[in-house]
């Protein structure tokens, strides 16, 4: 069986070393050695000096809202994971979709600004597959409208734009660590931030605490465990080789699709992409699920991600956004993941072309 992707896993021995320095002292969460360790070296690495390492990348999103003091209207992207409408819902505020690039798949910029009225208070836009949104242009109307900006940045481990982390823009950014991610820490995610929301930031995801027996404001507990941060500290010295290998099939599949009916992700220039994803668009959606049956019929699994377009999630007020809707019924991730067989690639390239014709 090949899944859309497969869990990068050190040798056990090595997972086990670095744990034990949280075992021989019992400290196995609140913070521990490894995290903090975690953090460290996260920091060094994605060269951004706000991290705070979390129990997973949805909690950032809603820390941010509720951090940040948002109320009313959150524009937003309609072609994302549902977390993040979910926790603009979540936290008692009003999405507000704006539709997407057909190109780069990520919010529409100029789009943006007719979307915005008295009520709106913030944006919150997704770096969708690891690839930009148009940052600069956000920023632009963030500051002339007064507006908060936060970006879904779940695929976006060790992307740079500019020569910059990803996570250095906007006011707030969060990543996924989940056990599907390029990196991981088995269940976990990360909040970066602008170093004036640190405190509050912090202060939110662990309940509050101002010290041991003082709490200075409403939180709740989103702080990672030593067993997580203990994953990480045993992935992160493997990134070189995972993208090294991620990259290679990623040109396998260009090279073998550059000339078909199929449309592929357009990264945005000066962007050092990380190659989480090959999402690629079909003609229409009944060509989508021909090619996705025929390969599921060879226990290949791809994913329709994302699907379905969030604008018509039932707890959200309804509307019509062509683009996001038009790709959302037509997108599938093909299977990406270091360590596929050679062999199982140019099976599902050959499966894939044969079904276009």
């Amino acid at each position: 069986m090949i899944n859309v992707t497969k869990t990068f896993l050190p040798a056990q021995a090595e997972y086990q070393a670095i744990l034990k320095k949280a075992w021989d002292t019992g400290w196995m969460t609140n913070r521990g050695v490894l995290v903090k360790e975690l953090e460290s070296k996260l920091q060094f690495y994605l060269d951004t000096p706000n991290i705070i390492a979390m129990t997973n990348g949805t909690l950032p999103l809603q820390i941010a809202i509720k951090a940040l003091e948002l109320k009313g209207e959150i524009i937003t992207t309609p072609f994302s994971y549902v977390a993040t409408t979910s926790s603009i819902v979540w936290e008692g505020c009003t999405p507000v979709f704006v539709d997407i690039n057909p190109e780069y798949l990520t919010i529409d910029e100029t789009k943006i600004e007719a979307a915005i009225t008295s009520k709106t208070t913030a944006i919150l836009a997704t770096h969708v597959f690891g690839n930009p949104c148009h940052v600069e242009a956000i920023e632009v109307i963030a500051k002339k409208h007064d507006l908060k900006v936060i970006y879904d940045a779940a695929h976006c481990f060790g992307v740079t734009y500019k020569g910059h982390s990803l996570f250095n823009y906007g006011d707030v950014s969060s990543c996924s660590f989940h056990a599907t991610k390029l990196f991981h820490t088995g269940e976990g995610g990360a909040l970066f931030c602008k170093p004036q929301y640190f405190e509050a930031m912090y202060s939110h995801h662990n309940f509050g605490h101002d010290g041991p027996e003082a709490f200075q404001s409403l939180g709740i507990n989103a702080k990672m465990s030593e067993p997580q941060a203990a994953m990480g500290l045993a992935v992160l010295p493997y990134m070189t080789k995972i993208i090294k290998e991620r990259k290679q099939i990623v040109d396998a599949y260009n090279q073998a699709f550059e000339t078909s009916s199929l449309k592929l992700l357009k990264i945005r220039v000066q962007t050092n992409w990380n190659y989480s994803y090959y999402p690629v668009i079909f003609e229409n959606e009944s060509q989508l699920l021909r090619v996705k049956q025929e390969l599921e019929s060879h226990s290949i699994y791809p994913r329709r991600y994302f699907y379905p377009s969030l604008n018509t999630l039932p707890y959200v007020k309804p509307c019509s956004l062509a683009i996001s809707e038009s790709i959302s019924s037509k997108v599938l991730c093909l299977p990406l993941f270091a360590g596929l067989a050679t062999e199982d690639l140019n099976q599902i390239i050959n499966i894939v072309k044969e079904q276009l014709l």
